[in-house]
């Protein structure tokens, strides 16, 4: 794994860290948005991806929140191909929330300060000072913040009846921070079961899935992982969605669609609020079945097909005419047009 300082990067001031956490906040929600509208996903796909993607905007309020009046901390993130925060930050909120009981016994109580707030507002006149309102949001990040809805470097999910129409008969999902991209990813594999129950077998299933697929790699990898490690799994799709990066004025990378931003910005044609963001689908299928072993132990494994990616753009109307300009190529090979999504205003 390399780490350049650009993987964890601090922002120059507490305002540029307010916009910074207005525009991950609106861009996200803008992509699950359109996401379910281009029905790039079937709908228990879509119901999943929300699911992830919720957890992530939970935890990304939740560093907000933690470090809003920290004067000695700042919150890093990574500004090369990614503009997400550096997954250690993720790390950090869930170590916080295990040893929560005893920072909150070491916290000043919750009615003492609102008498001390009050006190220094209403009689003495004077503004509250940095440390009490770094005291107050404490309180408020420890005793609102939930462990469990925290993204963790991975997040498994449940084992469910597959959709109708679906390649196999069980869809089980999860999802990871990827540590050398810093961006989450969200993978669901469609299987058939060789047993009665598949819940007998869902511990083996999740440790398998952790073990072996908790990082961006080759899909067919991945895919030969699950397969040889699981004799009772038959794997008949898998598909992983990298969700990023968002591309916008914080970013420090050689990503095109970027530059065309930072470029925009720079000469004043797009606001600073203007973004982008990737989204790359890949789908590996399986085409056909062999058996390998002796006699008395064959395991059935799968012969991959080639790797399928799409790629997307989500981006604002002023911002696809910019792109179509700057990186034509690019949007020529986009698996559908780019998709227009909504403009983020900052207030002055």
């Amino acid at each position: 794994m390399i780490v350049t300082p650009l993987d964890s990067a601090v922002l120059d001031s507490k305002e540029q860290y307010v916009f910074y956490h207005k525009m991950i906040d609106f861009t996200l929600k803008e992509l699950i948005t359109a996401v379910q509208q281009k029905q790039i996903l079937n709908q228990q796909e879509i119901l999943l991806f929300k699911q992830y993607t919720d957890l992530l905007l939970y935890s990304i309020e939740a560093m907000r929140v933690k470090y809003m009046y920290d004067d000695e901390d700042n919150m890093k993130v990574d500004l090369t191909d990614s503009s997400f925060p550096n997954y250690l930050e993720f790390r950090y909120l869930f170590n916080d929330l295990e040893l929560r009981e005893e920072f909150l016994s070491k916290l000043t109580d919750i009615d003492v300060l609102k008498d001390e707030f009050l006190d220094t507002l209403m009689r003495k006149k004077q503004p509250i000072s940095k440390r009490k309102l770094f005291q107050a949001s404490s309180i408020v990040y420890y005793t609102s913040a939930k462990k469990e809805y925290i993204f963790n470097r991975f997040v498994q999910g449940k084992i469910i009846p597959a959709p109708k129409g679906s390649p196999a008969a069980h869809l089980v999902s999860w999802s990871f921070y990827d540590v050398t991209h810093n961006r989450p990813f969200i993978c669901y594999l469609y299987f058939n079961y060789d047993g009665r129950d598949v819940q007998d077998y869902k511990d083996e299933i999740y440790t398998v899935l952790k073990n072996t697929s908790d990082r961006e790699m080759a899909l067919d990898t991945m895919g030969y992982a699950i397969d040889k490690r699981l004799p009772k799994v038959l794997p008949k799709l898998i598909k992983r969605i990298d969700l990023g990066p968002i591309h916008n004025i914080f970013a420090k990378d050689e990503n095109e669609v970027t530059h065309a931003i930072l470029d925009g910005v720079a000469k004043k044609i797009i606001p600073l609020e203007s973004y982008a963001i990737s989204l790359k689908m890949d789908e590996l299928t399986s085409k056909s079945e062999f058996k390998e072993g002796s006699f008395f132990s064959k395991q059935t494994f799968q012969k991959w097909d080639n790797t399928f990616r799409q790629r997307y753009i989500f981006a604002p109307h002023r911002i696809i005419q910019l792109l179509h300009n700057k990186t034509p190529e690019i949007m020529n090979k986009l698996a559908i047009p780019p998709v227009q999504v909504s403009n983020l205003k900052i207030k002055d």
